[in-house]
């Protein structure tokens, strides 16, 4: 597991499933958030992408927060649990 963070800053764990941990190299990171803004889907699958280039082509990534699928514009909080994932397909 990679671990990230300052410990005076608020953190989220992240949990990569399949490919995308694949792409990060690790299944589970904690991530620090950044002091008193609020981060939305949207800004952390951004952040992701910075993070880790080979999701920045990864245009159809899912979240789920504390286990429950969410929407990119879910306001991600300290302490949530953020799966990262792509849609399941089947044929």
């Amino acid at each position: 597991m990679n671990t990230t963070t300052d410990p005076s800053s608020p953190t989220i764990q992240l949990l990569y499933f399949a490919r995308v941990a694949e792409l990060t190299g690790c299944r589970a990171e904690t991530y620090a958030l950044p002091q008193g803004a609020s981060v939305t889907g949207s800004d952390l699958l951004a952040q992701l992408g910075q993070r880790h280039p080979d999701l920045a082509g990864a245009s159809r990534l899912r979240l789920a927060v504390n286990q429950t699928h969410a929407k990119p514009s879910v306001v991600i909080h300290a302490g949530d649990e953020v799966a990262v994932f792509e849609p399941v397909t089947g044929g």
